[in-house]
C-alpha cells in the first residue's frame, strides 16, 4: 500500500479512526535524515506482512498543530497507531528501530 501524505488535520484523524494500524513518519523538507528514511519507510509500506497498515507521511511544518498535539519535538519521528491510541514511537532516522517499531503493530 502505498505512503499517503497528509493534508490537513481532519484528514489525519479519519485515517486514524478508520483504520486499526497506522503508521506516521513526521518529517520536513528541509530535514536530511528524513530524506535518507523516507526510502525505508516507502518499502515498509509495501511489504505483504503490512498489508493492512496505512502508512503516512506528515509534514511538521505544514500540520503544525498535529504535530504539536502528538508531542513532536524532533525530525524523524516515527510514531504507530492501534485502534486509535498511540502504542510505539522512535525519533531519528535508525532503519532497525524503525522495522521493530512498525512489526510491533502485528
Amino acid at each position: 500500500m502505498p505512503v499517503h501524505n497528509v493534508r490537513s488535520k481532519e484528514e489525519f484523524q479519519s485515517y486514524l479512526k478508520d483504520n486499526e494500524v497506522v503508521a506516521i513518519d513526521f518529517y520536513a523538507t528541509w530535514c536530511q535524515p528524513c530524506k535518507v528514511i523516507a526510502p525505508v519507510f516507502a518499502h515498509l509500506s509495501e511489504l505483504d506482512k503490512f498489508e493492512k497498515f496505512v502508512f503516512l507521511k506528515v509534514d511538521v511544518d505544514d500540520l503544525k498543530e498535529v504535530s504539536e498535539e502528538l508531542g513532536v519535538t524532533a525530525m524523524p519521528t516515527f510514531q504507530l497507531f492501534k485502534n486509535g491510541g498511540k502504542v510505539g514511537e522512535i525519533k531519528g532516522a535508525d532503519q532497525a528501530a524503525l522495522t521493530k517499531l512498525i512489526e510491533s503493530g502485528l
